[in-house]
């Protein structure tokens, strides 16, 4: 086509482009889709587990985006995308995070098989995506619980390795005889191992039977276990420390939504 008729062709009034912008318009890269992030991620944002985790599962082909199983490792999602997990439609929510202090007589589980509430109940107004409660508290004890959809921080704090700092007030049965008190500071050994305590201590102005106790093991029902060995029944189990937070200005049964700061220590521990 000739000059004179690449004219004819354009638009009345519009003036070809110069030299200058067509070499700009030759070398701009093309757009980038920011919101796109990693499939694994995108799992473990919705609360299902560690992205470690979701590679597994990924590779296991366990994960579809739009309509077809994806196995590739690195695969990539944009949250207009729909990515389902064992035939579940995810949400692509950023993760939520929040500190309950837990009441009596609510279940720490997401189990329906449980009867009862559950601590998920108590928080269902203040989130919009699946969440899960991290570590363990028997039903019958109260204080403090961390409730997220982060699958990684999950799987992280839960992790016996990493040693997370919590801190019990506890009401015994009967008062603790310091000869037993000795014996739990020195560790007490429990059929799934020795327990060893960072620090215990007589709660101070109150009857022998109150004690505080610090630990960072995550074994089942260990501060029960524990004073149960000694010939104690735990009355009382309250959580007043989990991982640097407390239960300051938080009434039994509230809950409020971490700081950022406080969410980055958390991933530090």
């Amino acid at each position: 086509m000739s000059n004179q008729d690449k004219s004819k062709s354009r638009p009345r009034g519009e003036k070809a482009p110069s030299k200058g912008a067509k070499r700009k318009a030759a070398n701009r890269k093309p757009a980038i889709a920011r919101d796109e992030i990693r499939l694994n991620k995108y799992i473990a944002n919705a609360g299902i587990c560690s992205r470690r985790d979701a590679d597994v599962y990924i590779a296991s082909g366990n994960v579809m985006v739009n309509g077809k199983v994806v196995t590739e490792m690195g695969y990539k999602v944009s949250p207009t995308d729909e990515v389902k997990f064992d035939g579940r439609r995810l949400s692509a929510n950023k993760p939520e995070y929040l500190l309950l202090n837990k009441p009596k007589s609510f279940y720490v589980t997401t189990s329906p098989r449980k009867s009862g509430r559950s601590v998920i109940d108590l928080v269902a107004n203040g989130v919009s995506s699946p969440v899960r409660p991290v570590g363990k508290l028997e039903r019958s004890a109260m204080g403090l619980l961390v409730i997220t959809s982060d699958g990684a921080l999950i799987e992280s704090l839960s992790n016996p390795k990493h040693g997370i700092r919590q801190i019990y007030q506890v009401v015994l049965n009967k008062e603790l005889d310091y000869a037993d008190f000795i014996k739990i500071k020195e560790g007490v050994s429990l059929e799934d191992g020795t327990v060893h305590v960072d620090d215990i201590s007589y709660i101070e102005k109150r009857p022998k039977r109150e004690v505080g106790i610090e630990l960072k093991s995550v074994k089942d029902h260990v501060v029960q276990r524990l004073f149960k060995k000694l010939g104690y029944e735990v009355e009382t189990l309250d959580r007043v420390a989990y991982a640097g937070l407390t239960k300051k200005d938080l009434p039994r049964g509230k809950y409020r939504t971490l700081t950022k700061q406080e969410v980055i220590n958390l991933g530090m521990l």
